[in-house]
C-alpha cells in the first residue's frame, strides 16, 4: 500500500490515504473506482497529481486527462485522450453508434489492463463529453475485474444552477470509494501564510486567512501576489481592492472560480458583493441590515432571475465553505434576513468589534473586502448602483431599518420617489443620536439628490449645514446654511436656520456678521412676537465674543422692548441675572433665588436651551454645583446636534467650569487642540490651568504658547485665556509677564462690566504679583477691591480666596488674622478644598513668621502638614510642592505625606478606578466622562503605580485592601 505522505496538507491526507489503498487493490488484482469530489480550489488537482507520481513509482502505467469545457462538442474527447498514450492503440471507427466506439475502446483498454496494472486518472470528470462519461461509468462498474484503478475527480460545489448528475450516481455504492476535500482549516491556512511569511503580525496572517475563503487555490494566488509586493515589510494591512495587488493572481483566481460556478451563482455573487458595500458602515453601528419579513435571498434570486431556493441554498453552502462569514448587523440576522440554517460552522468576524461580535444576531457577508472587490470586478457602476437602488425598495417593503435602507441608497442612484428623503433624514437622526455624525452628513448629502419641498429642503439644508460646521467644514455648511435661510419655509424653521446660520458665523470669528444676520430674520419676523424670542437671546449670547458688538446688541434689544408691548421671557430674564452677577449687582443667593422663579414659569421649548444654560452657569458660579450639573445635562439633552444652537457651546462649557471648579482635572482634555478658528477658547484656559496645578510645567507652557493672542478676536473665552496664561507664567516665576496678563484680563473685563471676581479673580492674582516685585500698596489696594468685590456675591469660595489673598500681602499679626478667617470661611464650603489649600499654606507661612515659640511653629506646621495632605488627595502637585517647602522653610522634617495607597488617589483617579473595577473598557470609561481615551490611561497607570499594582486584575483587591 502507499503511504500518503507527511508534507501534504492535513485536509488531503485521508484522499491520498484512499487513493494509495486503491492502487494497491489494482496491483493486487481488484480493481475499482475512488472518486475524490470537493469544491472549486480545495486542491482535487493537487491529490490526483501526487497520486499519479505515487502510482507511477510504483511500476504502475498510468494514462491521465484533464477535462475541459471545450471537451464537450466531440464524442468521446475525453476517452480518446485518455487512451491516446497506449502503444499500437487505434481510434475507434468514428462513423459507428456510441455502443459500437465504447466497445472499442473497452477492449483496448482491457488489452492494456491484463499486462501491466493500470491507473486512469480523470481530473473534472464533470467537465468531460456525455459518451466519455458513460464510457467511464461503465467501466467503473467492470472494473474489479481487472488490475485497474479508476481515480476520478469531480467538482462537487452548491451552485445557484442545477448540477448536473454526478458521475456515481448510477453506481452501486459499493463500487464507489468517495472522499469529499472539505474547505481549507483557518489554522492549517496560517501555517502556509507564516511558513510564506515568517515576521507577519497575528493580523496579517488573519486578513491572509479570511481572504484565502477556505480555498488553496485562493491563498496560493494571495501569497504569490503579496509576495510580489513585498509584503507584508511595506504593507501593514492586506489590501482591501484587487487593484492593490500585482501582478493579479488572485483576482483572476476569483474570476476563475465564478466562472466555474455557472452564470447563476455568478450574478448571485455578484449582487451580493454589491450589497456587502452598502453594510460597510453599519458595522460599527449594529445597525440592522437585513429584511426580518421578506428576507434577502429572494431579492438576490430576483436579480439574478434564479430560483429563491437555489439561492438560499447556495448561501448557506457559501457559508460553510468560509466564502461567506457571519458579520455583525440586524436583529433581524443573518439567517431570517437570508434564509440560511442556524448552525453555520467556521464563522469568523468580518473586521467586526468584539463587543458587536458578541451581541445580537448578524448577517453573511464576505470573509474579505478583498474578496469582495475582487467578485465585483469588471461589474459595471450603473449595474451595481441598480442592485443598490433594488435592494433599497425591498427592505423599504419588508420593513428593515432605515439606516439598513439608507445605506443601500449612499451606493444607489437617486430614486425620484417620495418616500426617499424621508428615509434618508430619518436615517440621519438615528446617526446623531448614536454620535455617528459622519454617517448623518452622508445620509443628507444624498437626500439632496431626491426630489425634495421647500420647506423639506429648508430643514434638510439647516441640518446638514449644522453638522458639517460641527465637524469644522465651514467651507461647505456656511453655504447651505445661507440657502437654508433663502428658501421658503414656516418662521419656526427661518427661525432655526438664523440661528444655525448665526453660530456658525460666530465660530469663524465673524461675531458682527452672526448678528446681523439674526437682526434681519428679526426684522422680517417683526409681526411674529412669538417666534422671536430665539433671535433675540441668540444675539445676546453671540455678542458676547465681541465687545463692541455687545454693546450695540444690548442698545438695539433695549430700543425694541421699549416698544413692544410684551413683556421679556424668562430666557431674556435670566440673561439679565447673569449680567447683575458679573456686574456685582447681586448676591449668589439673590440671583438664584430669580432664577428658580423663572425656571418654574412655563417654558418656550425654543428658548429653553438660553434660560437653561444661563441658569447653571450662574448655577456654577454660585458654587451650587450638583444643582449646575443637573441643569447642564437637562439643557443638552433638549439639544439637537443636527441644528446648532450656540447654548450647546455654552452648556459645554460650563460643564467645564463645573469640572475645574471640583479639581477633577481628568475631565479636561489632556491635550485641547491649538487650530481653532477664534482662537483660545474657555477649555482651553481651563486645561492650562489644570496642567500648572498638576505639575506639567512644559506641557502648560506649550499650550500657553500656542496661541497669537495678539490676532485671536475679543471674546469672553480670549479674557479666560489671558487669566490661565497669567497663572502658568506666575507658576513659572515670571511675576511681570503675569501681572500684564491679570491688568489686560482684567481692563478687558471691566469693559463688559465683568467687575465680579465670581469669573476671573483676576485683582487677586495681580496683587499677588505685585507683591513679589516689591509693590505692597498697589498690592493691598486690588486685594481689597477684590475682597469688596466678593462681599458682594458672598460666597465662601470668592470671599475665602479674597480673604487669603489680602492676608498675605498685609502680613504681620492682621496677615494672619485674614488667613485664619479664610480658612474657617473655607472649610467645609461646596468646591472649595484648592483654595482651602491655598489658605492653609498662606496661615501657616504667616504663623511661622509672626510668632517665635514652639506653640506657634506647631500650629504653623499642622496647617501646613494639612495642607500637603489635602493638595496630595486633590491631585494637586504644584500646591503640595507649595506646602512642602513651607513646611522645610519652618524647620519641619521633611514630610511625610501619602504619596502610594489608596488614600493617596486624586478624586478623578478614584472614579476611574472604580469604573475600570465594575467591568468598563477604557474606552467606555471614556465615553462615560467625557474624556480621551489617553486620559483615562494615564490615570490607571498613576493609579497602579500609587497601589504598586501592575494589572487591572488587581485593582479590586488593591482597593478593598485600602
Amino acid at each position: 500500500m502507499l503511504e500518503p505522505r507527511r508534507d501534504r496538507p492535513r485536509e488531503h491526507r485521508e484522499a491520498a490515504a484512499l487513493l494509495a489503498d486503491g492502487a494497491a487493490r489494482a496491483r493486487a488484482g481488484e480493481g475499482g473506482l475512488v472518486l475524490v469530489r470537493g469544491a472549486t480550489g480545495t486542491g482535487r488537482t493537487t491529490v490526483l497529481d501526487a497520486t499519479v507520481q505515487d502510482a507511477a513509482a510504483h511500476g504502475m502505467r498510468v494514462l491521465r486527462v484533464r477535462c475541459a469545457p471545450g471537451d464537450t462538442t466531440a464524442p468521446f474527447a475525453a476517452a480518446l485522450q485518455l487512451l491516446a498514450p497506449l502503444p499500437g492503440f487505434e481510434s475507434p471507427d468514428a462513423h459507428g453508434d456510441e455502443r459500437e466506439r465504447a466497445a472499442q475502446l473497452w477492449r483496448a483498454l482491457c488489452s492494456y489492463a491484463e499486462a501491466s496494472p493500470l491507473l486512469l486518472a480523470v481530473d473534472d470528470v464533470h467537465l468531460a463529453d456525455g459518451p466519455s462519461r458513460r464510457w467511464l461509468v461503465e467501466a467503473a462498474r467492470q472494473a474489479d475485474r481487472l488490475r485497474l484503478l479508476l481515480a476520478v475527480t469531480e467538482r462537487s460545489q452548491y451552485d445557484v444552477d442545477p448540477p448536473a448528475p454526478g458521475f456515481a450516481h448510477t453506481l452501486p455504492p459499493a463500487r464507489v470509494r468517495t472522499h469529499t476535500l472539505p474547505p481549507l482549516d483557518p489554522a492549517a491556512a496560517a501555517g502556509h501564510v507564516r511558513t510564506a511569511f515568517p515576521t507577519a503580525t497575528d493580523a496579517w496572517v488573519d486578513d491572509c486567512v479570511r481572504a484565502a475563503a477556505g480555498s488553496p487555490l485562493l491563498l496560493r494566488a494571495l501569497l504569490d501576489d503579496l509576495g510580489a509586493l513585498g509584503a507584508p515589510g511595506r504593507h501593514s494591512t492586506v489590501p482591501d481592492t484587487a487593484a492593490e495587488l500585482y501582478p493579479g493572481a488572485y483576482a483572476a483566481a476569483v474570476q476563475w472560480w465564478l466562472d466555474s460556478a455557472g452564470p447563476g451563482t455568478k450574478e448571485v455573487a455578484r449582487s451580493l458583493a454589491a450589497l456587502d458595500e452598502g453594510w460597510d458602515r453599519a458595522t460599527a453601528a449594529g445597525a440592522d441590515s437585513g429584511c426580518p419579513t421578506k428576507g434577502l435571498g429572494p431579492l438576490l434570486a430576483e436579480r439574478a432571475g434564479a430560483d429563491p431556493a437555489r439561492v438560499t441554498g447556495w448561501l448557506t453552502a457559501a457559508a460553510h465553505l468560509g466564502v461567506l462569514n457571519v458579520g455583525p448587523g440586524a436583529p433581524a440576522g443573518p439567517t431570517a434576513a437570508l434564509g440560511v440554517g442556524h448552525h453555520l460552522p467556521r464563522q469568523r468576524e468580518y473586521g467586526a468589534d468584539p463587543q458587536h461580535a458578541r451581541g445580537g444576531a448578524r448577517q453573511l457577508r464576505y470573509a474579505h473586502r478583498l474578496l469582495r472587490d475582487a467578485v465585483l470586478s469588471g461589474v459595471p457602476t450603473a449595474r451595481r448602483r441598480a442592485t443598490h437602488r433594488a435592494a433599497a425598495e425591498a427592505m423599504v417593503h419588508c420593513g428593515a431599518s432605515t439606516g439598513t435602507v439608507a445605506r443601500q441608497l449612499l451606493l444607489a442612484a437617486p430614486v425620484g420617489a417620495t418616500w426617499t428623503p424621508t428615509v434618508l433624514r430619518d436615517a440621519a437622526s438615528h446617526a446623531v443620536r448614536a454620535g455617528r455624525d459622519d454617517d448623518a452628513v452622508a445620509f443628507l448629502r444624498r437626500a439632496l439628490d431626491e426630489p425634495l419641498s421647500g420647506g423639506q429642503r429648508q430643514r434638510l439644508l439647516t441640518e446638514l449645514g449644522s453638522l458639517e460646521c460641527a465637524g469644522r467644514e465651514t467651507a461647505a455648511g456656511i453655504p447651505r446654511l445661507r440657502e437654508a435661510l433663502r428658501l421658503p419655509g414656516t418662521p419656526q424653521d427661518k427661525v432655526r436656520a438664523a440661528v444655525a446660520l448665526g453660530t456658525a458665523l460666530s465660530w469663524r470669528g465673524s461675531t458682527r456678521a452672526a448678528v446681523e444676520v439674526l437682526r434681519t430674520v428679526d426684522g422680517e419676523l417683526a409681526g411674529r412676537p412669538e417666534v422671536i424670542g430665539p433671535l433675540r437671546t441668540a444675539s445676546i449670547v453671540l455678542s458676547d465674543q465681541d465687545q463692541t458688538v455687545r454693546e450695540e446688541v444690548h442698545r438695539w434689544l433695549n430700543e425694541t422692548d421699549d416698544h413692544s408691548p410684551e413683556p421679556a421671557g424668562p430666557a431674556s430674564r435670566a440673561l439679565r441675572v447673569r449680567y447683575d452677577a458679573t456686574a456685582a449687582l447681586t448676591s449668589a443667593d439673590e440671583a438664584m433665588r430669580r432664577l428658580h422663579a423663572l425656571l418654574a414659569e412655563p417654558a418656550d421649548p425654543a428658548t429653553e436651551p438660553f434660560l437653561l444654560g444661563t441658569a447653571a452657569a450662574v448655577a456654577q458660579w454660585a458654587d451650587r454645583l450638583d444643582e449646575a450639573e443637573r441643569l447642564v445635562e437637562r439643557g443638552l439633552a433638549g439639544q439637537r446636534r443636527d441644528v446648532l444652537n450656540p447654548m450647546h457651546h455654552a452648556l459645554l462649557n460650563v460643564r467645564a467650569d463645573i469640572a475645574a471648579a471640583r479639581g477633577e482635572y481628568g475631565r479636561l482634555p489632556d491635550e485641547p487642540l491649538v487650530d481653532g478658528p477664534t482662537g483660545p477658547t474657555n477649555v482651553h484656559a481651563h486645561t492650562l490651568i489644570a496642567l500648572v496645578e498638576t505639575g506639567r510645567p512644559a506641557e502648560a507652557a506649550r499650550l500657553a504658547d500656542g496661541f497669537d493672542l495678539g490676532a485671536a478676536p475679543d471674546s469672553w473665552e480670549l479674557n479666560r485665556f489671558l487669566y490661565a496664561r497669567g497663572v502658568q507664567r506666575a507658576a513659572a516665576g515670571d511675576a511681570a509677564g503675569a501681572l500684564h496678563d491679570f491688568l489686560e484680563c482684567g481692563r478687558r473685563q471691566s469693559a463688559r462690566d465683568v467687575v465680579s471676581p465670581l469669573v476671573t479673580p483676576w485683582r487677586s492674582a495681580a496683587a499677588e504679583c505685585r507683591l513679589a516685585l516689591g509693590g505692597p500698596g498697589e498690592a493691598r489696594e486690588l486685594a481689597e477691591e477684590e475682597l469688596r468685590l466678593a462681599r458682594v456675591w458672598g460666597t465662601p469660595r470668592t470671599v475665602g480666596r479674597a480673604l487669603r489673598v489680602l492676608g498675605t500681602v498685609t502680613g504681620g499679626r492682621r496677615g494672619w488674622e485674614l488667613t485664619e478667617e479664610a480658612v474657617l470661611l473655607l472649610r467645609g464650603a461646596p468646591a472649595a478644598e484648592r483654595e482651602l489649600v491655598a489658605a492653609l499654606i498662606a496661615q501657616g507661612r504667616l504663623l511661622t513668621a509672626v510668632t517665635d515659640g514652639p506653640g506657634g511653629r506647631s500650629r504653623a506646621r499642622d496647617s501646613l502638614r494639612e495642607a500637603a495632605d489635602r493638595a496630595e488627595r486633590l491631585g494637586a502637585p504644584r500646591l503640595r510642592t507649595l506646602a512642602e517647602a513651607a513646611l522645610r522653610d519652618s524647620g519641619a522634617r521633611r514630610p511625610t505625606t501619602a504619596r502610594t495607597g489608596s488614600r493617596s488617589l486624586t478624586p478623578s483617579e478614584r472614579r476611574i478606578a472604580g469604573l475600570a473595577v465594575d467591568g468598563l473598557t477604557n474606552t467606555e470609561i471614556a465615553g462615560r466622562l467625557y474624556l480621551a481615551r489617553r486620559t483615562v490611561e494615564t490615570h490607571l497607570t498613576s493609579t497602579y503605580k500609587k497601589l504598586g499594582i501592575r494589572r487591572r486584575s488587581e485593582l479590586k483587591e488593591a482597593l478593598a485592601a485600602g
